[in-house]
């Protein structure tokens, strides 16, 4: 669902009105111009398609989204895989707001308009203040209103809210709508990681930049599938009947 919505309301809304969107690294391509104009790649974060989308957006390049074009992708196997993958997309992008938020402003290529749009509706809002706005209603007020009977929480305070911005990411998944109930409950899971990630890029702290590359089975099976066939049987002692 959390891709689902990256991919059809992020990045398909933001190519048909013509707004920023973050590129990601898989199943893109570039122009060698653009990335020569931008600066080319960089290691200063753990989102470096990020880092070249946003710095070629400020020197006016655009990107289009194709929808129609399939390309297979594989998502992690593990939860451990999948939990150290979400660490690094949390991390990251709150490190490169740390290390842009300036650059951004200053620019004079861009209007003041796009400017907002990526500073706070982009970095601020999606990338940092929806992690800590989850991981404070479900691990913390509700249960501090369960907890403790003398804290009074409005139901739409403890409850409604949190659900409503939970379900809203679902919208570009209305064919996994009967998974959404076990969706809300992994979502809070994962809202504790989540809100860790982006304090650690935001204080660039000692794990800001570690890179942990994500765990996938598919490479394992295909290799172990050769390694099969390229053995030869052995031969008997005595030959074969």
């Amino acid at each position: 669902m959390s891709l689902d919505y990256h991919f059809t309301v992020e990045q398909e809304v933001g190519s048909s009105t013509h707004a920023f969107f973050g590129f990601n690294g898989t199943g893109g391509v570039w122009r060698i111009a653009a990335i020569n104009e931008a600066g080319g790649w960089k290691d200063r974060t753990t989102v470096e398609d990020m880092d070249l989308a946003v710095r070629a957006s400020l020197k006016g390049w655009k990107f289009l989204y194709l929808g129609d074009l399939q390309v297979k992708s594989e998502l992690p196997s593990t939860f451990k895989a999948f939990r150290f993958q979400q660490h690094r997309w949390s991390c990251g992008p709150a490190n490169l707001f740390r290390k842009m938020v300036m650059e951004i402003v200053r620019n004079k290529r861009v209007n003041i308009w796009k400017k907002f749009y990526v500073i706070y509706s982009f970095f601020f809002v999606r990338k940092i203040i929806a992690h800590m706005v989850t991981f404070f209603f479900f691990c913390v007020v509700l249960p501090l209103s369960l907890l403790v009977p003398e804290v009074e929480i409005p139901t739409w305070g403890a409850i409604y809210i949190p659900c409503i911005i939970t379900t809203l990411n679902s919208v570009g998944t209305p064919r996994s709508i009967h998974l959404l109930f076990y969706w809300i409950l992994f979502e809070n899971v994962m809202a504790f990681q989540r809100t860790k990630a982006t304090f650690i890029g935001l204080l660039e702290a000692k794990r800001a930049n570690e890179w942990v590359v994500t765990e996938k089975l598919g490479d394992a099976l295909k290799n172990k599938e050769k390694t099969k066939q390229t053995k030869k049987p052995r031969g008997s002692l005595f030959g074969d009947r």
